[in-house]
């Protein structure tokens, strides 16, 4: 058995779908009821209470561990979900953490995701962490503005970085959770090309066949809509690295095509996919 944490999100629904697809047993956890591929246990539980996990972790053999905004709940204690996998018999466990754990190593957020991948690497079980960069579906936060005003709204506009798509966290993430051979690595997950907010736009507005045009946000406009979703020190934390990343952040890492044996799929891609959350 597979349990997959955050399993109804961007990354968790299609990881999901790709281990029950290949014949995998899988729980799916999310924090509200959900529909889940035929076959997929689904289990309702709060990653920020970890006891809530104790009955999807009976008998499981790897652990999909996604925290998102529970790494930063009040009186959280991330690294207990760890040792209570341990406890219930979990071999391996997949970490989905930021890429800002290595490139802003002092930013509170990524502090506080750092402490839980040492405390992975101190666990006695097998692991391995993913650090990807910023994600093409961020866009679907333009979504509605699209829809109604034929406009996307971002700070930075002619900044890019190299966002990588959901699926491609996801196929790594479900290569990983089944092969030994990935044990004890960190990956770091990028898309093939540094694409800025303007040019994601523009993108989006080729594939409605429309215009679609870029209205550009000062960085406390664009920090008090994302508290809205986030903690303020992780908006912090993405904002200081999609104003002006780093090397390290503009960098296309080869880790997508290493684990799945393909080049990592553009934004252009993503957006057709999911064209229909902008029409």
């Amino acid at each position: 058995m597979i349990v997959v944490t955050g399993a109804t999100g961007n990354v968790g629904r299609p990881l999901t779908q790709a281990l029950a697809g290949a014949g995998e047993q899988v729980t799916a956890v999310s924090r509200h009821a959900a529909a889940v591929p035929d076959g997929v246990r689904h289990l309702t539980a709060d990653l920020a209470e970890p006891q809530g996990l104790t009955a999807a972790l009976d008998g499981a053999k790897a652990l999909f561990l996604l925290l998102s905004g529970d790494l930063h709940a009040t009186g959280a204690r991330p690294t207990d979900i760890i040792d209570l996998a341990a406890a219930g018999g979990v071999r391996r466990i997949v970490l989905l953490s930021s890429q800002g754990v290595a490139t802003r190593p002092l930013g509170p957020s990524r502090i506080a995701m750092r402490a839980v991948e040492d405390a992975l690497r101190e666990s006695g079980l097998g692991w391995t962490v993913l650090r990807p960069g910023g994600f093409a579906s961020n866009a679907l936060a333009w979504a509605e503005s699209v829809r109604t005003q034929g406009m996307v709204a971002a700070p930075f506009g002619d900044v890019g970085v190299p966002v990588v798509d959901p699926v491609d966290i996801a196929e790594v993430a479900a290569a990983c959770l089944v092969d030994d051979r990935h044990n004890g690595e960190v990956f770091e997950l990028t898309g093939p090309e540094v694409i800025t907010p303007r040019q994601q736009a523009e993108a989006i507005a080729a594939a409605l066949g429309s215009p679609v045009r870029f209205h550009e946000l000062a960085r406390e406009e664009a920090k008090a809509a994302m508290t809205r979703f986030v903690p303020p020190e992780l908006a912090d934390d993405t904002l200081d690295i999609i104003s002006a990343p780093n090397p390290a952040e503009l960098r296309i890492s080869p880790d997508v095509e290493r684990v799945i044996g393909r080049a990592p799929s553009p934004f252009g891609g993503w957006v057709t996919r999911n064209i229909a959350a902008f029409r």
